[in-house]
């Protein structure tokens, strides 16, 4: 597994124990002294010259690549399982190019089974933007990524900050589980049982960050309330807090987590419906498409029917290089008005920058539907520019200057 890559079986502890993971990460990943003072030319001893420590601190950061500090060549090379313990060398011995090089590294291996592990080491390493994107990641994808096995590999601290977190997509009853798993995972490095009463105690404080309340009353029931983690008193008032007039006080967070706000890349400008103009049919509409910076594509918009209300089958798939990135069979229904639907993937894909994608939607009903007209080959949203381009896929006449697939839904 990629998470499994990355994992550096770090002790797992309160906010405190942050130091000592440290020191144990330090333990693990310290290259030989010997080793040390060959390569980079650095003396770890302590004469007590404070002016020497400070003009050798001023002389490296002056210094920043590899060649002006003496050594052999400029380039870096960097594999998955010697990343971290290159990052750390190169943050203690104050080798920016290197320590930027691993970070680079590390996010372009970024994914969502990989994401928890690698902001638990961005924040043992200070790297604000490799902590920034992982959050991206993190947030968009949270399903996979709590469901992953890195998740479970993560400190407590790094535990406690996700479960916080506001713009998590996802459903409570999923996080609820994730924290399980976490804790099963916990009480094997502890040497404990895994049983209800040691995931309670090795989840500590972490147990009230989940939002029990935020679930609908069958997920409580289904989950929760007869997992045994909770005492009978918390699942008694629970239940109450879903049924009574007058409600307990809970010791969890009642309120749902905000989520993220799907965006809408619109590329018509125009809509439109003609007489015998436009029928699915169940032939193919596709277009490609490039973005100018990370984004994760959620679904499509389409067009319904022209002539009222109308339900329509639906199978749209996502592909890069003719590779099927994901898909879904659905169905909605439409209003008759020349507005967008909705339709989702399962999970939100993560979809590089600066690469071209095929979107595909088959349709299949009886009605004759809208069309889009005026398409631009370009389109602004937000911070996110998208470049869009024909494909060969589409056997029903979409391309881009009209048809369907008006909008990609997507997180950014």
């Amino acid at each position: 597994m990629a998470a499994e890559l990355f994992s550096t079986s770090l002790p797992h502890g309160e906010d405190e124990e942050e130091e000592e993971t440290k020191k144990n990460f330090v333990q693990l990943s310290e290259p030989e002294e010997s080793a040390e003072r060959n390569t980079v030319g650095i003396d770890d001893g302590d004469d007590g010259d404070d002016d020497d420590d400070d003009e050798r601190l001023s002389w490296q950061g002056a210094h920043p690549t590899l060649r002006e500090r003496y050594m052999y060549s400029d380039e870096v090379e960097l594999d998955a399982d010697t990343v971290l313990a290159t990052l750390y060398a190169a943050k203690k011995y104050i080798v920016p190019a290197v320590a930027k090089a691993c970070v680079g590294f590390l996010e372009t291996s970024l994914e969502a089974k990989n994401a928890c592990v690698l902001l638990s080491q961005s924040r043992l390493f200070e790297e604000a933007e490799l902590t920034e994107r992982c959050w991206e990641v993190i947030d968009a994808q949270a399903e996979l990524a709590l469901r992953s096995e890195g998740f479970c590999e993560i400190d407590r601290p790094t535990l406690e900050i996700v479960l916080q977190r506001e713009t998590l997509n996802i459903r409570e009853a999923a996080v609820f589980q994730a924290a399980l798993s976490w804790a099963a995972a916990e009480c094997r490095r502890q040497g404990l049982a895994v049983t209800p009463r040691n995931q309670r105690t090795v989840l500590g404080k972490a147990l009230y960050l989940l939002r029990v309340p935020s679930m609908s009353l069958q997920e409580f029931a289904d989950g929760p309330a007869q997992s045994e983690v909770l005492t009978l008193a918390e699942t008694h008032n629970i239940f109450l807090w879903y049924t009574a007039t007058n409600k307990p006080q809970l010791d969890f967070p009642v309120g749902k987590r905000v989520g993220l706000a799907p965006q809408r890349c619109h590329r018509f400008q125009a809509s439109a419906y003609r007489s015998n103009q436009w029928r699915y049919r169940g032939r193919c509409d596709s277009i490609q498409f490039a973005v100018d910076r990370r984004i994760f594509m959620a679904g499509l918009g389409l067009y319904g029917s022209s002539g009222g209300k109308a339900e329509y089958s639906v199978r749209i798939e996502l592909k890069r290089q003719g590779t099927l990135l994901a898909q879904n069979l659905t169905k909605f229904l439409s209003d008759g008005s020349s507005s967008t639907f909705p339709v989702w993937f399962e999970h939100p894909v993560q979809v590089e920058q600066d690469t071209f994608y095929t979107v595909s939607a088959v349709l299949d009903g009886n009605e004759l539907s809208y069309f889009g007209q005026e398409g631009m080959t370009e389109v602004q949203c937000g911070k996110v520019t998208f470049q869009f381009q024909c494909s060969s896929d589409s056997t029903n006449g979409t391309g881009v200057q009209g048809g369907q697939i008006p909008e990609l839904i997507f997180y950014s």
